[in-house]
């Protein structure tokens, strides 16, 4: 097989699976690992591929949903930030709404030192982290589960966030771009997106910087929805001003 095909056949794949690994595709393929860690790095700079350790996921917002276990170690310490700067804005005693998403993971990791927090999530692991808190009252949407990254869909999990109404909403998002607004790879997450929304008083959209610029498939808000826009330091000064003054930037933690 040529260098191209073989890049094509692992594009493919890529776009089947959502992530793949170089030492399963050197097996499938019968190359060495490092022949297919350079077709990665060379899908990587046409801007196909997001190289990953050990392997590699599509670029944001052009396939399809990317595992948890993958997501969850992809710009940690940009995620970590985030969540500081959107932890600070909830007082105790508050409702808030966690959408499903390892940048909204980060957050629940914040709000650890919130107490009496009311907390509404359709997010697995999420859900199983907040019920070690002191003093918190955790509801969990119910619905359909999306294995792969933990999340409760369905119209159960969108007729039980209309019986809500939360002080905050943390949402994430698989792209953001200042014309087609907040926008999702997988179209079965969009009604619950909408629901947490449509639920809270203030909505509060955690991204990191690869996700700006980028279009995926189903639309979930217009930029003009979200109240306040966070990401990190990682997106360029070209690009924040699109996103008005709603946006704001998370400068990186300090080392403890």
């Amino acid at each position: 097989m040529s260098a191209s095909a073989r890049r094509r056949e692992i594009f493919h794949r890529l776009m089947a699976d959502g992530y793949i690994d170089a030492k399963t595709l050197a097996g499938d393929l019968g190359v060495d690992t490092s022949t297919i860690r350079r077709d990665l790095d060379a899908l990587a700079r046409e801007g196909k591929v997001e190289r990953t350790h050990g392997g590699a996921r599509p670029v944001e917002g052009a396939g399809p949903e990317v595992p948890y276990a993958v997501k969850k170690d992809v710009r940690r310490a940009e995620k970590a930030a985030i969540a500081a700067v959107a932890a600070a804005m909830v007082s105790d005693g508050d409702s808030v709404v966690l959408d499903s998403g390892s940048t909204t993971y980060e957050v629940a990791v914040a709000l650890r030192r919130r107490s009496s927090l009311t907390v509404i999530t359709n997010d697995l692991r999420i859900a199983k982290y907040v019920a070690s808190f002191p003093e918190v009252r955790l509801l969990v949407t119910g619905g359909e589960l999306l294995g792969s990254v933990f999340t409760l869909v369905g119209e159960h999990a969108v007729r039980f966030m209309s019986s809500y109404s939360a002080d905050w909403a943390f949402l994430g998002a698989d792209a953001i771009d200042p014309i087609a607004g907040i926008t999702n790879t997988n179209t079965l997450e969009v009604p619950i997106k909408r629901a947490l929304i449509q639920a809270a008083a203030r909505t509060v959209l955690v991204a990191d910087h690869s996700k700006f610029g980028h279009r995926a498939l189903a639309k979930v808000a217009a930029v003009e929805d979200i109240d306040t826009l966070v990401s990190d330091s990682g997106l360029a000064a070209d690009q924040r001003d699109a996103y008005g003054p709603t946006l704001v930037i998370a400068e990186p933690l300090s080392p403890a």
